[in-house]
């Protein structure tokens, strides 16, 4: 699938690399290859799955696609851009000086993307399998990882916060002085603002993050509706 290659490197996702400087660690490039430790991720039965998939014959999908070359291109962009409308919007947390209303509003957040893209995921692969079998197989193996790395996944996103809030607590105590004279009011709520920044950017990078897969599946609908 399409841009495939940006997930091939876990390290070089924006995500990561954003979530490293915050937490001002290095974060070195694993030795095993990325398809290896992918394996690891598999069960025996997934791995049936996964090669049912790839070498069956789906059968042809009963749905129809929808009036409009683009429809599925402009529900993706519509998603996209109201999931990132709603992280812009900072205002309930805006003067927040404890980190609890960060966290809640971050969780919501997270529910909020998981929400939006998973039922946006399945209606992409449902299009994508009513083209051609090719791509009926291509959506059963989008399936079939999804099953296997949602779980994953979900896992490691839940720990941003908790990273996020060692982030809060930093920039708090320090309170971002580089010197020892008293600090103004503006001084004392800068280390807030660059907060709430930091924030927003890894939140949006998270955004990016889930959206990959359906990016890939809008690449290969792409490709299927292209007239030679």
């Amino acid at each position: 699938m399409a841009h495939v290659s940006q997930r091939t490197v876990f390290n070089g996702s924006a995500l990561v690399r954003l979530l490293s400087r915050l937490a001002d660690t290095d974060l070195r490039e694993p030795r095993q290859a990325t398809a290896d430790r992918l394996s690891q991720w598999f069960g025996w039965t997934d791995a049936i799955s996964l090669s049912a998939a790839l070498d069956g014959v789906p059968a042809a999908a009963a749905s129809r696609l929808r009036p409009g070359a683009n429809a599925e291109e402009r529900e993706c962009a519509g998603a996209h851009t109201a999931l990132a409308k709603a992280i812009a919007d900072d205002v309930a947390v805006a003067a927040a000086t404890e980190f609890a209303p960060f966290r809640r509003r971050y969780l919501a957040l997270q529910q909020a993307m998981e929400a939006g893209i998973g039922p946006l995921r399945g209606r992409l692969r449902a299009a994508l399998a009513a083209r051609s079998p090719a791509m009926a197989r291509l959506a059963a193996v989008d399936v079939v990882m999804e099953q296997v790395l949602a779980a994953r996944e979900h896992s490691l996103l839940a720990g941003v916060p908790a990273l996020l809030e060692k982030h809060f607590t930093r920039l708090s105590e320090d309170g971002l002085l580089t010197t020892a004279e008293p600090a103004s009011e503006a001084q004392a709520g800068e280390w807030l603002h660059v907060f709430r920044k930091d924030m927003k950017n890894v939140l949006l990078a998270e955004l990016d993050f889930r959206f990959q897969p359906v990016e890939g599946l809008l690449e290969a609908f792409r490709e299927a509706t292209r007239v030679p």
